[in-house]
């Protein structure tokens, strides 16, 4: 059996050398470059498929994570992932944190402005407000110009709202990747390119500084393979030439609502799936953890009072996508320990959710009047006897309605752990409007599906009160 053992052991040393994995944060509202593909169960694109194509040519295997841009640059910092491939512009000021592979695209930031906007330059833009996307190369060259042209931005976390911000006139203009804008305005945004191509640059994959060397060369010699196998302009041609792969159907009836459902009814699922696990995982934690700081709080101990009234200050008044980025990247920084996303959404809404919930048990204790704890006393029991015994069942039913009431404000807080890459049910409704930039139509879906669910639990909520008076 040791032999045996040892043998199996060496055998799967040797395979997972061979085979190593590597984690890869991009973005995948980022068409042509990279975006969910329409079975919803993988991510294409340029760069995509040079990863993977790498991938196959060198030997090793990649772990596709979908962040969003600013997110996956951030968690690259904190060793949370291996490398980035989501278009990124090699910059001098990138550098001083990142290496950066040999350019494996050309681009530069384009203008678009709406179908019938009579903007045409730079200087049509004086006093106006234009929309830009928080982390990118096209953001630094807008920033960089907005005192000369007096201009206003507008910040936006994807391209599909950036978008959407200009088409409903918010927004004079946009500035993107001239590549993407291209793209988006193939496949339905109703905008036009204007001006000249400013800011040329080159793309680049991305490992942390001093960091995953082996990576980098690897992909270096990967990327040199492909273009002189021809691997490399077949892919290129395949999104950007004049038969370019759409990101979608064209099709009317796929664009409508009942289309739309039909054609990501998976995808909704599974962002729905993982909704319902946050919430209800977390709802356990963070009841837990409320119970005991609500007891701490209401406990005859001055120090365990104060040490429960400064944790509920600091949980609940710290913004939930604060706490989300120091979890998921700021410890991470400071330990060199790796948080998967899912746990570190899980510890977020534990101690946010922890927080309100100790905030009501320590009001519904207080609530039962203070003669049934003297009354309690005055018969023999202990303090721990008689909180269990007389106060406890007094203050729950006075607490049950704000429990179900948390569980539905946790249900809506998940949808801000997308900003750390979970592919809950908002995550998931972005990357499908990169694809579709059906923007409008389903952010009406994925809305009803809350309130749906919203509905049911306060159906539960009413007709537990009811059950209690």
């Amino acid at each position: 059996m040791f032999a045996c053992g040892v043998g199996l052991f060496l055998h799967s040393s040797q395979v997972s050398a061979a085979e190593k994995t590597y984690t890869i944060g991009t973005d995948v509202t980022y068409a042509p470059f990279e975006y969910q593909a329409e079975d919803g169960k993988s991510y294409v694109g340029i760069d995509m498929d040079i990863m993977r194509a790498i991938a196959k040519e060198e030997g090793f295997k990649v772990d596709i994570k979908a962040l969003g841009f600013n997110a996956a640059v951030q968690a690259l910092e904190a060793n949370q992932i291996d490398g980035v491939m989501a278009g990124m512009t090699v910059s001098p000021e990138r550098q001083v944190k990142f290496d950066f592979s040999e350019s494996y695209y050309d681009s530069g930031v384009a203008m678009a402005v709406g179908t019938n906007s009579t903007i045409k330059s730079l200087n049509d833009l004086k006093g106006k407000k234009v929309a830009i996307k928080v982390g990118t190369s096209s953001a630094e060259f807008v920033n960089s110009i907005k005192k000369q042209y007096n201009i206003t931005t507008t910040t936006f976390d994807d391209s599909s709202n950036m978008y959407d911000d200009v088409m409903t006139g918010n927004s004079v203009a946009a500035f993107d990747d001239k590549p993407v804008l291209a793209y988006g305005i193939k496949n339905g945004i109703k905008m036009k390119i204007v001006g000249e191509t400013y800011e040329k640059g080159e793309y680049g994959f991305a490992v942390k500084k001093g960091t995953n060397k082996e990576l980098l060369t690897k992909f270096n010699s990967g990327l040199k393979k492909l273009k002189a196998n021809g691997e490399y302009k077949k892919i290129v041609d395949k999104y950007t030439g004049t038969n370019a792969k759409s990101a979608n159907s064209n099709s009317k009836s796929s664009r409508t609502i009942l289309g739309l459902l039909k054609t990501n009814s998976g995808t909704l699922f599974d962002g729905f799936k993982q909704t319902m696990l946050l919430t209800i995982v977390a709802i356990v934690f963070a009841t837990v953890l409320g119970i005991i700081l609500g007891m701490m709080g209401v406990a005859p101990n001055k120090w365990l009072n104060g040490l429960s009234s400064t944790l509920i200050y600091i949980f609940r008044g710290l913004p939930l996508i604060v706490l989300a980025f120091f979890i998921y990247i700021g410890i991470p920084n400071l330990t060199g320990t790796k948080i998967p996303a899912f746990v570190a959404g899980i510890i977020t809404l534990t101690l946010n959710e922890g927080a309100y919930t100790a905030a009501f048990v320590k009001g519904g204790i207080k609530a039962v009047d203070n003669g049934q704890m003297e009354a309690a006393r005055s018969l023999g029991l202990p303090y721990g006897k008689a909180m269990m015994k007389v106060i406890m069942p007094q203050g729950i039913k006075i607490m049950i309605p704000s429990f179900i009431n948390q569980f539905i404000i946790t249900l809506k807080d998940t949808s801000i752990l997308s900003v750390i890459g979970i592919l809950e049910l908002t995550q998931t409704g972005k990357i499908i409007i990169a694809r579709n930039l059906e923007g409008f139509k389903m952010w009406l879906i994925i809305a009803v599906i809350y309130l749906v669910i919203i509905t049911l639990l306060t159906w539960l909520s009413n007709l537990v009160e009811r059950k209690i008076k």
